[in-house]
């Protein structure tokens, strides 16, 4: 093989994978992937903070009184959590959450309701704003041209507006599915998206209770990504392979 991933596999047949814990991967099972996006793909935090800037920055130039209130530390945070309580139907709707507590904000300052969404808009356009990690549009490119790829993920992510959409042959959100991570039924969606049976795909992600005791409880293979030397704390349950990085996943899965 020729790419720039393949080019630095270890020899057939090495005992351990350079950045890996391979605890039982198999990866002739594998017939597709399911990925996670946020904080496996790229930092998720910094895109947010961002994001909120550039909302403040607009709520400063077109509703000033909801921009002084805003600044007020804990105001948007506390709003969020009020919405849980007061809109059960947003659980899962990342978006319309974000989306509505901003509308909350502007009328509880008296400024005009009505500019929730191109205030939701500024934030959205910012929060897609985000920074790969170095391994991971290598790996999309790689993983893609081998199995069906399906984003999995509990947020707003479009893969599309992110940049990323061609590498992905489908894209499953919590909203948009009712479900989401660890509900099994989402992952088994995603492998029937792939045309797969769950036992057939690798999950890839970084949270261990929603990616891995999830992707587990679908009956799928789990890579962990431990980016930040996590411990793992769901024994008996343990991912099938442990990495540090994506691109030791390639290895261990072209062995």
């Amino acid at each position: 093989m020729n790419s720039p991933i393949s080019s630095q596999l270890t020899p057939a047949g090495s005992p351990q994978t350079t950045g890996a814990v391979d605890l039982g991967l198999d990866p002739g099972r594998v017939r597709a992937i399911t990925l996670d996006l946020d904080d496996t793909l790229w930092p998720i935090w910094p895109a947010i903070a961002r994001a909120e800037r550039a909302l403040q920055s607009w709520l400063e130039q077109h509703a000033a009184a909801t921009a002084a209130l805003c600044a007020v530390p804990g105001t948007l945070r506390e709003l969020r959590n009020r919405m849980h309580l007061t809109r059960p139907d947003l659980l899962h709707d990342m978006s319309g959450l974000r989306r509505e507590s901003i509308r909350m904000v502007l009328q509880r300052a008296g400024d005009d309701p009505a500019l929730a969404e191109p205030a939701f808009e500024v934030f959205f356009a910012e929060r897609h704003r985000v920074d790969l990690f170095d391994d991971a549009l290598p790996v999309l490119e790689w993983l893609s041209r081998r199995y069906p790829v399906v984003a999995v993920s509990n947020g707003n992510a479009d893969v599309h507006r992110v940049g990323i959409g061609a590498h992905f042959h489908a894209s499953i959100s919590a909203h948009a599915f009712g479900a989401a991570k660890p509900d099994a039924r989402i992952f088994h969606a995603a492998a029937q998206a792939a045309g797969v049976t769950a036992a057939e795909v690798l999950h890839i992600g970084d949270d261990p209770h929603l990616d891995g005791v999830g992707a587990l409880g679908a009956g799928m293979q789990l890579a962990w990504v431990n980016r930040n030397d996590q411990t793992w704390e769901h024994a008996p349950l343990a991912p099938h392979i442990t990495v540090s990085d994506l691109t030791a996943l390639c290895r261990a899965l072209d062995r």
